[in-house]
């Protein structure tokens, strides 16, 4: 049963359960070929209704990743290049797959610090600060930076999707990002739901992320809990 996410940043119904099939699908605990238990059945499981899944079905089959058979049931099928929202969010459960949720801290526009890498073409920037969750479960703390240059991030408007708010709200979207692994201190404004204390060492992700435009837009670095949580990239 998916645990309901009713928050004014949350995804529709239809889209946290599509989101979830996906990863599901990506981390292999769904594989090609196997059939999905019937709709009603399915349906139950989430606690939704079949109306709602039957949207979260048709979402998946648009990527690809799911064929209906007239009289036989949905049936799974591998696309690599399949697109989700979720697509570039790389922490999964340690079993795989998670629905990927967030709890934001704080939302401020301040100047660009000194220790942040050269990104954007402001020396002014949006600090999001955020908490992380696979499933529920507290997995990482988050600090993004986006370039004042390529948007204003409204706190009454943004969704727990910041590359689909970007999308929609801001009219850019993000097309590549660059990732660098190592380990990290968790940092000192890190609330006390995330289970590790400021100044532990844990898994450690700074990204640059690159819109339409020559230098990247936005810059973060995100603190994981490697107990819950680890990176996956696949290589396809």
């Amino acid at each position: 049963m998916i645990d309901r996410d009713n928050s004014p940043t949350a995804l529709p119904l239809y889209l946290q359960v599509s989101e979830l099939l996906i990863r599901e699908i990506a981390a292999g605990r769904l594989s090609d070929g196997q059939r999905l238990p019937p709709e009603r059945k399915l349906a139950a499981h989430y606690g939704i209704t079949v109306r709602t899944l039957r949207k979260s079905l048709a979402e998946i089959t648009k990527r690809g990743l799911l064929e209906s058979v007239q009289g036989s049931g949905n049936y799974v099928r591998s696309n690599h290049h399949a697109q989700s929202i979720y697509s570039m969010f790389r922490l999964e459960l340690i079993a795989g797959g998670g629905l990927p949720t967030a709890q934001f801290l704080d939302i401020l526009p301040c100047k660009k610090p000194d220790d942040l890498p050269p990104f954007g073409t402001s020396d002014a920037a949006t600090r999001i600060r955020r908490l992380r969750f696979l499933n529920k479960t507290p997995i990482a703390v988050e600090e993004i930076w986006l370039d004042q240059d390529a948007g204003q991030v409204v706190a009454d408007q943004v969704s727990e999707s910041l590359y689909r708010y970007y999308q929609t709200k801001l009219g850019f979207w993000i097309t590549h990002a660059q990732d660098a692994v190592s380990i990290g201190q968790v940092p000192p404004w890190a609330p006390g739901e995330f289970g590790l204390k400021p100044g532990v060492m844990t898994g450690y992700i700074e990204r640059l992320s690159w819109a339409q435009r020559t230098a990247p837009v936005e810059f973060s670095r995100t603190w994981f809990d490697t107990a819950h949580a680890h990176y996956v990239q696949r290589l396809t």
